[in-house]
């Protein structure tokens, strides 16, 4: 099956490897490194950094696979079309699926947290705000939406930077002793759910392969951009994530709202306050925004093979945006706003996440010796990586997550029934 072939699926090839890097660290340096890390602890202890570097490898694993998919595979869609073309229809269905339903509960997480910081007491309307704003901004092109992102990751970075100054600054980080080394053992589940949550962080670099159809020369431009965003990432949260176990301790790391204002304020720093609550806002609508465009384009390409609705892959004439995928999303991004938890919707990301690079190391393992395959190791490891950390979440996201997936599951079926339908 040829997947988004249509003239629908005509974007401009516009981004270099900068604008696309930026897109994948703009969507990874979000609301995950100013929030993440307490949940994290509550399962892993001490232990923080050892789930750090797990979430680490398995994103690794997960990045080569995608670059060398996405350089065979240039086009709208990421897993949607890989599965589809390696694995078959149905597991491509499923990976368009996951990758949407998990990353609208993502861009629901991206929005509150953003709220949170920004305006508390009025939560809900500024989340809804920043959606609508955000949504706008894409319609503007997708050239004014990365010189965006990268005005705020380096926003973001130079935020964190200043948080690190002054960690160091308070002399607490000598003080390693004060954590009590590693701590009783947290168990493999507290240990490797703590992951799976970090992991939802790392995620972003998947917004690369999905604008594929939209860089300049996309066979050498999608592996560095993948490998350079995620190296940068991977050092900040390693970084920032010990940081605050060391300086707030495990006990008040876990029960803080807001880790990195705690830090500050802990290392005798104030003043800083304003600016770790700057920091997370920008980091937020910066995420929010790639998300967007990562989430629309999916859904453009889907669409435009008939598994939604065929108008929702019109792409804008002037502007190259699937201008209603991106309209359908946002709608939906602002009900679960409106009705949706910030901590469930970050755990249901996490599972479409990991389910999405499941299907996607798995189609990696397809790829032909003439087609730049991968070492082994890396869609072995990503695949078991992604199995057992999904695995390793609560049992009620585990339940939902198995439930929309059948339920996506069932409707490609009838659809599948009705196309082969005679007459």
């Amino acid at each position: 099956m040829t997947t988004s072939s249509g003239p629908q699926a005509r974007p401009h090839r516009s981004l270099g490897t900068i604008d696309a890097a930026a897109i994948g660290a703009g969507a990874m340096l979000g609301a995950g490194v100013f929030s993440v890390f307490a949940p994290a602890a509550v399962g892993a202890g001490a232990w923080l950094p050892v789930a750090i570097a797990i979430a680490g490898f398995v994103a690794y694993c997960n990045a080569v696979s995608s670059a060398r998919l996405a350089a065979r595979h240039p086009e709208w869609g990421g897993a949607y079309v890989y599965g589809t073309e390696r694995l078959g229809e149905l597991w491509g269905f499923l990976a368009g699926w996951a990758f949407v339903v998990g990353k609208i509960a993502s861009c629901a997480a991206m929005a509150l947290t953003f709220a949170h910081y920004a305006l508390p007491g009025w939560e809900r309307p500024a989340a809804v705000a920043a959606v609508v704003v955000m949504v706008a901004l894409n319609f503007r092109g997708i050239r004014r939406s990365t010189f965006v992102v990268k005005v705020l990751v380096l926003l973001v970075l130079g935020v964190l930077a200043v948080s690190v100054v002054a960690m160091l600054m308070s002399g607490r980080l000598a003080a390693v002793a004060e954590v009590d080394g590693l701590g009783p053992w947290p168990g493999s589940f507290g240990l490797l759910g703590s992951a799976a949550l970090i992991f939802f962080a790392f995620a972003g670099y998947a917004r690369v392969a999905t604008l594929g159809a939209e860089v300049r020369e996309p066979r050498t431009t999608i592996p560095r951009a993948i490998n350079l965003s995620l190296a940068t990432v991977l050092v900040v949260y390693m970084v920032v994530g010990t940081g605050l176990l060391i300086v707030l301790g495990r006990e008040r790391l876990i029960t803080s709202e807001a880790p990195l204002v705690d830090a500050v304020l802990v290392s005798g720093q104030p003043a800083l306050v304003p600016v770790m609550v700057a920091g997370a806002a920008v980091a937020s609508l910066g995420a929010l925004l790639s998300l967007l465009l990562g989430i629309s384009r999916t859904t453009a390409a889907m669409a435009s093979d008939g598994h939604l609705p065929r108008r929702l892959g019109i792409v804008h004439e002037r502007s190259g945006v699937p201008h209603r995928a991106e309209t359908a999303v946002g709608a939906v991004v602002i009900v679960l706003i409106l009705f949706g938890d910030l901590t469930s919707a970050i755990a249901f990301s996490a599972f479409g996440v990991l389910v999405y690079y499941t299907i996607t190391n798995a189609s990696a393992l397809r790829l032909g010796p003439d087609e730049n395959r991968p070492p082994l190791v890396a869609p072995l490891g990503g695949l078991v990586g992604c199995v057992v950390l999904v695995c390793s979440l609560p049992l009620p996201v585990i339940g939902l997550g198995v439930l929309v997936l059948g339920a996506g599951a069932g409707l490609w079926w009838v659809r599948d029934r009705m196309s082969h339908r005679p007459g």
